[in-house]
């Protein structure tokens, strides 16, 4: 079965399913890579991008964010000129009760009622306040990373704002 969409899994419900021990078929991190650019390079410019509300992000869309930041960033300025860093973990495992839905049939099937779930995929859960990405870069390239950004969130399920911060 395809992926549901993400508002699907957007809302905290329910405490953290975090725990591998007891889970059996533990589905894979989907994000390659959490740092990006020159991590010793000197910068004079930090920008985060910053959740406005409570949720949850599933780890598919937080790789994307982090390959259309990245690539956007390394065209227009360079990986030399920025460090990107990917700062939650998406340690949530979500769990879908899949439902039936034969060829010619006229109604789906009902299934058990609060049934637990097969595990699917990841989940960060961030809080209203979070840095999810930080971009650190030169006063010259502040324009380029803003609109990485702003790419970024686009790619995310929740609001978000960016925030500059000198240094």
């Amino acid at each position: 079965m395809p992926l549901r969409p993400g508002r699907c899994y957007r809302r905290i419900k329910g405490p953290p399913y975090t725990r591998l021990e007891y889970i059996s078929s533990i589905p894979p991190v989907n994000i390659a890579k959490f740092e990006d650019g020159d991590p010793h390079g000197n910068f004079d410019i930090t920008l985060h991008l910053v959740v406005l509300e409570d949720g949850q992000i599933r780890s598919n869309a937080l790789e994307a964010a982090r390959v259309i930041a990245t690539r956007y960033l390394s065209t227009e300025v360079g990986s030399q000129n920025y460090f990107f860093k990917l700062r939650v973990f998406p340690h949530h495992i979500l769990r879908e009760n899949k439902m039936i839905a034969g060829a010619g049939a006229d109604r789906l099937q009902d299934g058990m009622r609060l049934a637990f779930g097969t595990p699917i995929g990841r989940a960060a859960r961030v809080r209203r306040g979070q840095e999810v990405i930080t971009i650190r870069t030169r006063r010259q390239f502040i324009e380029q990373a803003k609109e990485a950004l702003r790419r970024a969130a686009s790619k995310l399920p929740l609001p978000c704002k960016i925030v500059i911060q000198s240094g």
